[in-house]
């Protein structure tokens, strides 16, 4: 198969990488469900690990980012997304066969520093393949169904996560329960599975089509440091920095201290995180109106506070009773996916907003790289400092001395990063109050709403009977398929 740009595409050939680039996306989401994660956790903590080494599991996805400028390079020398994506994605899966296959052929040296060792080349591979898969895509797909194939695709993947989060969580809590001797078989089943089906990936990127883009000559040093000589966009960088820091300093431990400290099953856990993950879902369509109507900068002044608050409830959440706690995990779950949400379209919002038109991949890929370096150092501290409380702190403030400590000093961090964001400059930022009373506006209005809820469920049991019904004459293509080209093709 040659893996060759082509000068102009076809709607054929557009048509089959748009539906292509849809089953990669469901291949490389089974891939980051079974291995990344709380799955990731739960497999780190069987095998012994560190608080620290959590800490690193957690930074190395991020880390890793500072090699999309392994990417740019190879893209201006090589000028070819296909071939340098699809070879980087492959080497990306290799690591996850040989952790599956390790536990299986040599029990006695499977170790979490094996594991560290060996997704760190996962994860360096795929921030290499992802460079250029981001710049292949822009080419690709045509920018006028740009958002709606998207959510499109998420929408797919986010099933996928759910369903699958789900049953994996069931079946490791089953063999936890009656076959803990196999458990380790399990975790080693889930990563080659993982490993299979990104390779299914790869093939479906190798087919997908790539149009030829121009060649970059500009010096990549002088490209990369021209955004942090612009005021503004460096103060966007420095809140970005700090904010990013103090989210990754607390959050990938939660887990940890649900699974490790209050004692709750792996199936719970996933759970919670995945009623995060519907608040996220169900909340972005409203924060992406706002951020239309008012600022960006307006709604991480609403949301981040939300997050905040949350942080500071995980303080105190160990020293409830069993009747408080699930009901309390779940509310600060939704809170969380909610406001998170709005923080994250926000911030991604604002850098296209405050990047020049022209340049606008260069400081945005900048961006990341800079808050790369802060969101792969938070996890290592949060591991490092949640060790130090352990061995040096003998108080049980609400009953968790440690956990509290690090989750008071993450908002500590959470509320620097706000004090520094009043000094970004976004056009047409509003008053807040603005957005409080449109918030409230459609609260009051989903609550009038209620009383059609009969009417949607008898609709809801009418479509999942036309499903079942036909749901052997369903071919997977039919299933995932985007129906957006054809209805802009007509048009």
């Amino acid at each position: 198969m040659k893996l060759l740009p082509s000068d102009q595409l076809t709607n054929n050939q557009v048509k089959s990488g748009l539906h292509l680039i849809l089953k990669d996306g469901l291949a490389t989401e089974t891939m980051n469900v079974l291995t990344a994660g709380t799955f990731l956790v739960a497999i780190a903590l069987y095998m012994g690990a560190s608080n620290v080494q959590i800490g690193v599991l957690a930074a190395l996805p991020t880390f890793t980012n500072i090699f999309q400028l392994v990417s740019v390079w190879l893209v201006q020398r090589f000028n070819n997304r296909r071939a340098i994506t699809v070879t980087a994605a492959f080497c990306a899966r290799i690591p996850l066969l040989v952790i599956g296959i390790i536990p299986l052929l040599f029990s006695n040296i499977a170790s979490v520093s094996s594991l560290i060792f060996l997704l760190s080349f996962q994860c360096l591979f795929a921030s290499i393949a992802g460079g250029s898969w981001n710049s292949w895509m822009r080419d690709l797909i045509p920018q006028q169904i740009l958002g709606s194939y998207f959510s499109h695709r998420s929408r797919l993947m986010q099933i996928l996560n759910v369903t699958l989060s789900l049953c994996i969580a069931m079946s490791v809590d089953y063999i936890k329960g009656h076959h803990p001797t196999h458990e380790i078989m399990a975790y080693a089943g889930m990563f080659i599975f993982s490993g299979i089906a990104g390779m299914w990936g790869v093939y479906a990127l190798a087919r997908t089509p790539e149009p030829k883009s121009k060649p970059i000559h500009d010096n990549i040093v002088k490209l990369f440091s021209k955004p942090l000589t612009v005021h503004n966009f460096r103060k966007l960088l420095v809140f970005n920095s700090i904010w990013i820091f103090a989210f990754n300093l607390v959050t990938p431990f939660f887990s940890v201290y649900m699974m490790k400290t209050l004692g709750l099953p792996l199936f719970y856990v996933i759970s919670l995180n995945i009623v995060g993950q519907v608040s996220s879902i169900t909340s972005i369509k409203l924060w992406g109106r706002c951020s239309d109507r008012f600022s960006n900068k307006t709604i991480i002044r609403i949301c981040a506070p939300v997050y905040i608050g949350c942080i500071m409830l995980w303080s105190v959440v160990g020293a409830m009773n069993a009747v408080v706690l699930l009901p309390l995990l779940v509310i600060m779950h939704m809170l969380m996916g909610a406001s998170n949400a709005g923080i994250t379209l926000a911030l991604q919002n604002i850098g296209l907003k405050l990047a020049p038109a022209d340049e606008g991949i260069v400081y945005l890929v900048t961006k990341n790289i800079v808050t790369a370096v802060f969101s792969a150092t938070a996890p290592l501290a949060g591991g490092l400092l949640a060790d130090f409380f352990t061995s040096h702190f003998v108080i049980h403030l609400f009953g968790r001395g440690q956990w509290n400590l690090l989750f008071m000093l993450g908002a500590a961090v959470g509320i620097l990063s706000l004090k520094l964001l009043k000094a970004v400059q976004e056009n047409g930022e509003l008053d807040k109050k603005l957005l409080v009373t449109e918030l409230q506006h459609n609260f009051k209005k989903q609550i009038r709403n209620w009383h059609h809820m009969p009417l949607l469920r008898r609709w809801f049991y009418l479509r999942t009977a036309i499903v079942l019904k036909k749901g052997l004459s369903f071919h997977f293509d039919d299933l995932i398929q985007f129906k957006g080209w054809k209805e802009n093709n007509r048009q």
